[in-house]
């Protein structure tokens, strides 16, 4: 019989230091929005839409410390899975939102709260009678320069050059973001220090990434 693995095996974790849904999220409308109702310590905190596996929220939470990130996913399987593995890791400075990200940045984040947005590998929706539902749109962008700080940063990387060069067209047409700057590229010491399991396939299968950086003034 084959195993399961040891993260799919802890059904019983308690997740609700690290699993949100929308309704768990302040009414920034209504009150302030208190960080503590998620992170044990206030310090600035990066999104990230379409948190996929997590290997961002572990990574980043990891090696900033100084930093809170939120992901938002909305698969109910892969929510968990992150929720999962950053119980594991008992990570107390990431956490992630179970739902439609739109709505979460409509609804539950104050204008000029966010440090830094990430979008990496979003769905490309390749047919074009889909491509209205790519995240990185005009409505979308609009919603991310008005969530950031000044100086905060977005960061849109994905595989899909043609969505890329669109990408970057929408920003700069509907927002006041500067950029695109350059992305400094690593070279990766181990197998999983990616910033997601798209860019290690991706890259380990000899195609480029194509990476810009934003930042608000």
């Amino acid at each position: 019989m084959r195993k399961r693995s040891h993260i799919q095996k802890e059904e019983t974790v308690d997740l609700s230091l690290w699993h949100f849904l929308p309704p768990d999220l302040p009414d920034p409308t209504v009150e302030a929005w208190n960080v503590a109702n998620i992170f044990p310590e206030k310090k600035p905190i990066e999104l990230e839409i379409g948190s996929g596996k997590g290997l961002f929220l572990k990574n980043a939470a990891k090696s900033f410390p100084e930093r809170n990130f939120l992901g938002i996913e909305i698969s109910k399987k892969y929510a968990r899975l992150i929720a999962l593995y950053l119980a594991h890791d008992i990570t107390p400075n990431a956490a992630v939102v179970c739902g439609d990200a739109v709505l979460v940045l409509q609804n539950s984040i104050p204008d000029a709260f966010l440090a830094a947005v990430h979008i990496y590998f979003p769905d490309p929706w390749w047919k074009n009678k889909h491509s209205k539902r790519r995240i990185v749109c005009p409505s979308v962008v609009k919603l991310i320069h008005q969530k950031l700080i000044s100086g905060g940063k977005f960061h849109f990387w994905t595989d899909v050059e043609p969505y890329f060069r669109k990408g970057l067209e929408v920003i700069t047409a509907v927002s006041e973001l500067e950029g695109p700057f350059d992305v400094p590229v690593s070279e990766p010491e181990h197998d999983f220090d990616y910033r997601t399991h798209f860019e290690r396939r991706t890259c380990l299968n000899g195609e480029p990434v194509f990476r810009s950086l934003f930042v608000k003034k």
